[in-house]
């Protein structure tokens, strides 16, 4: 048993993702002190951020201010701020503006994009965790078309017009098909000198089919819906290397003037705050009631956590995952509170994998069902609003996409901090 420092227990919680949010606000009813800190002030709806980096939906859209989640509850207190260093002999949580004391410590930091030691190739590539990586990324796409239709070079015109997408999972088939849709639907009659539906978008995987974690007859479904959308699919083979004038791809260069990341995500930090080892991915090895080893009192919950599954595979960084965990730790925590017997060791109940490709075309594996084609689609856009639900008003969204559905018209194509279109001309404009 944990002992307290204080008559009220004071827990805080690093991160306001899904695992993070959960577990706040499962302790908020309790009678205890929630300190929430995370380095932004809202929570972000991840698996949509893809439609906002292909102007489906406006950054407001999944992203909502943390302090108006928790508005009704006066006993969670949230923190805008860079966690810098655990002192666990101290038990306080340091920042860059304070330090928090703690009796119960949950670390729900999530993951970054990982880059296999190439962390040159994140500027020319980006990839998409943050509202900011998806807005640049749409920058990006849409500036592309922009470039080619002013471009007199054919061969820069053919450049801006070839779109690389790094890795076969779900994030990196659901950006190549709404880019594809994105080409060939709502931009098809926008331009005057170039035809945006013979966009070039390629796929790249280094394995040996899309979306390894579905059943392979999913798999192969998703390759052929793409392949219909225009996409190329090229599997088994890696990038080899990326420059600001496209990407290597086995033996072949492939000019292009967008490529976007999605092959890999990495844990920073927690490893480094709690002087413990992390495996190759940065991920911490718990206890079964995911609290760390020798430090009962704190948790890792989420892409943080290396929790053992079934056989060799480990726990998924999926939503659902983080929120089981989140839900979980917060009730360890009020056990141990309460004195009441500890809940039986973690077990994540896999809910499924899912990921839409474009128009009417989606895959779900839920396991004892397999769905693809129109009714995944479906399926795969309820779940989401059932998902947005749990957060906030779904209506908004829910909205948004109908209308998308019913005009194929992008509401969102916005592009903020232009800089010149052709930033290396020799005849810059003279002060």
């Amino acid at each position: 048993m944990t002992e307290l420092l204080n008559a009220r227990p004071r827990i805080v919680v690093v991160g306001a993702g899904f695992g993070g949010l959960t577990a706040a606000k499962r302790l908020a009813p309790a009678d205890v002190d929630v300190t929430l800190v995370d380095r932004r002030n809202y929570h972000l709806f991840q698996p949509l951020l893809y439609q906002v980096a292909t102007a489906d939906l406006s950054p407001a859209e999944i992203a909502w201010p943390i302090r108006s989640i928790f508005t009704h509850d006066r006993n969670v207190t949230v923190i805008l701020g860079e966690v810098t260093a655990i002192d666990t002999a101290a038990r306080q949580v340091v920042t860059d503006a304070k330090r928090y004391p703690y009796d119960f410590l949950i670390l729900a930091t999530g993951s970054s994009n990982f880059y296999f030691g190439h962390d040159e190739w994140e500027p020319l590539a980006p990839g998409l965790k943050r509202i900011i990586d998806a807005t640049e990324i749409r920058k990006r796409i849409l500036v592309a078309f922009e470039r080619a239709e002013i471009a007199d070079d054919p061969a820069e015109q053919r450049r801006q017009l070839n779109f690389i997408i790094v890795g076969g999972g779900p994030t990196g088939v659901e950006m190549a098909g709404a880019i594809a849709e994105l080409a060939r639907v709502a931009l098809a009659k926008d331009f005057r000198r170039i035809d945006p539906k013979a966009a070039r978008i390629m796929l790249i995987e280094a394995g040996d089919r899309l979306l390894p974690a579905l059943a392979p007859e999913l798999s192969a479904y998703a390759h052929r819906a793409l392949e219909r959308l225009g996409v190329e699919v090229v599997l088994r083979h890696p990038v080899q290397d990326i420059n600001t004038r496209g990407a290597k791809v086995g033996d072949d260069f492939i000019p292009a003037a967008t490529i976007i990341w999605a092959a890999g995500v990495i844990v920073t930090g927690v490893g480094d705050w709690l002087g413990v080892e992390t495996d190759r991915g940065g991920r911490v090895a718990i206890a079964p009631d995911l609290s760390v080893p020798g430090h009962p009192e704190i948790f890792v919950i989420g892409d943080a956590a290396r929790v053992p599954w079934t056989g060799e595979q480990l726990v998924p960084g999926l939503a659902p995952a983080a929120k089981q965990a989140g839900a979980y730790v917060a009730d360890v925590i009020r056990a141990r509170i309460e004195k009441r017997p500890a809940p039986a060791p973690f077990r994540y109940r896999h809910v499924g994998n899912l990921a839409t490709i474009g128009r009417n075309a989606a895959v779900v594996d839920l396991g004892w069902l397999r769905l693809k084609g129109w009714l995944g689609w479906w399926f795969w856009g309820l779940i989401h609003i059932y998902f947005l639900i749990s957060v906030r008003a779904a209506t908004l969204v829910m909205l948004q996409w109908f209308w998308t559905y019913l005009t194929r018209k992008k509401g969102a194509r916005l592009v903020t901090g232009l800089r010149p279109l052709f930033p290396d001309r020799s005849d810059k404009r003279k002060a």
